[in-house]
């Protein structure tokens, strides 16, 4: 007993060892701090990815009729459906005051035009990001028309999650061609498996070696070609130029070659740009009418779901974005967008977009329809779509 009684005052010389250890946290108590630290660490890396998307492709505000400021190398010749030649439009003439103001006109375009936004730079998220997905070239192009709502559909497109696109124009089958793929497939946002690589150039329409370069690139890429009344369409392109030049010459000057004949000045790109039937002609030597999407610019405001839903169709997409993403402004008289791609805010084009037109003379207005009735009528056979402008 004495022997039992000294081990025992033994163990309770050393009472560290033997004190009770605070009890571990229950673990329904772990199992919440561990799911509250990983829905932390989600919500974290989808914060940062979507900071990284919205700005490698910060998107411009939204408003229909928008264009690009592309330049146009005009076709060499423009000619009736039936054969017949207009006019040579690079004929040298005699400097007059008209023809000086002309080229003014074209210069103010042409020099707005030369100046496109800047391709994205890298943002340090983005940078963060570099090993998240690949830069791939595009297998969609939105090729034209200048003021025909080329950016506003960009803009609903990019709302689709499985749709990346690189904000500026890059200008590569125009003007950059010499750079090379690598350097133009550095320009495009990276994307993941099953994402869309999407840009768009509204002067690849009217350049003739575009369609013949953007083949080579890849046979299989998809075009989409947004057209509005190619009147309209002219004011439009006249109205930018007037908000940069207010000096230029009257649109009515600009339009004819001779106003008292009546003969039309198709060397003028404001005009030759809505000659589509004949622009038309030069990509289905390389694309078949089938890998070609023909939006309307008229139906981009009036029913933008409904258009958005014939190229998500075309592009392969599920049918994401509907009517629930738009809203009419009253103000502007243009669709807009209720939350734009990495914002949580309406959001709609800046004043340079949808600008008030100045009056046209009403003969120079029926003229001018006059002249693209034949072309339009080709450019609904073509393309198997009846646009309403006649």
């Amino acid at each position: 007993m004495g022997q039992l009684l000294s081990g025992s005052r033994s163990c309770l010389d050393v009472p560290g060892r033997l004190l009770p250890q605070p009890p571990p946290p229950p673990p329904p108590v772990r199992r919440k701090l561990a799911l509250l630290f990983a829905m932390l660490c989600i919500w974290l890396y989808m914060f940062l990815y979507s900071c990284a998307s919205s700005c490698a492709a910060a998107p411009g505000l939204l408003l229909l009729g928008s264009g690009s400021r592309a330049a146009h190398a005009p076709p060499a010749l423009a000619s009736a459906p039936d054969g017949t030649p207009l006019r040579l439009p690079f004929q040298a003439a005699p400097a007059t005051p008209l023809t000086a103001g002309k080229e003014t006109a074209e210069g103010a375009a042409s020099q707005e035009e030369q100046s496109p936004e800047a391709p994205d730079s890298p943002s340090p998220i983005s940078s963060f990001f570099s090993g998240s997905g690949s830069k791939q070239l595009p297998q969609a192009i939105i090729i034209g028309v200048k003021k025909g709502g080329t950016r506003a559909l960009l803009e609903f497109l990019r709302v689709h999650p499985d749709v990346r696109a690189v904000g500026a124009e890059p200008h590569f089958f125009d003007r950059s061609y010499d750079k090379g793929l690598a350097w133009y497939r550095d320009l495009m946002p990276r994307t993941l498996d099953g994402q869309i690589t999407m840009e768009k150039t509204p002067s690849y329409f009217v350049t003739r070696e575009a369609p013949a370069r953007i083949s080579a690139m890849s046979k299989d890429t998809k075009l989409i070609v947004v057209v509005r009344d190619p009147v309209t369409r002219a004011i439009s392109d006249y109205t930018q130029t007037l908000s940069k030049r207010p000096d230029i010459p009257t649109f009515e000057s600009l339009t004819f070659k001779n106003r008292t004949t009546g003969v039309i000045d198709t060397s003028w790109s404001a005009i030759q740009i809505g000659i589509y039937a004949k622009h038309l002609e030069h990509w289905l030597r390389h694309f078949p009418i089938g890998q070609m999407l023909f939006v309307s610019g008229e139906r981009l405001i009036s029913d933008p779901a409904g258009e958005l839903g014939r190229v998500q169709d075309f592009l392969g997409l599920k049918r994401i974005i509907t009517d629930k993403h738009f809203y009419f402004n009253k103000t502007k008289g243009f669709p807009c967008l209720k939350k734009a791609e990495g914002s949580s805010k309406p959001h709609c084009l800046g004043k340079t977009k949808g600008r008030t037109h100045p009056e046209i003379d009403r003969e120079v207005v029926q003229r001018l329809r006059a002249f693209y009735r034949p072309f339009n009528l080709k450019f609904y056979q073509m393309t198997g779509h009846d646009f309403g402008w006649d």
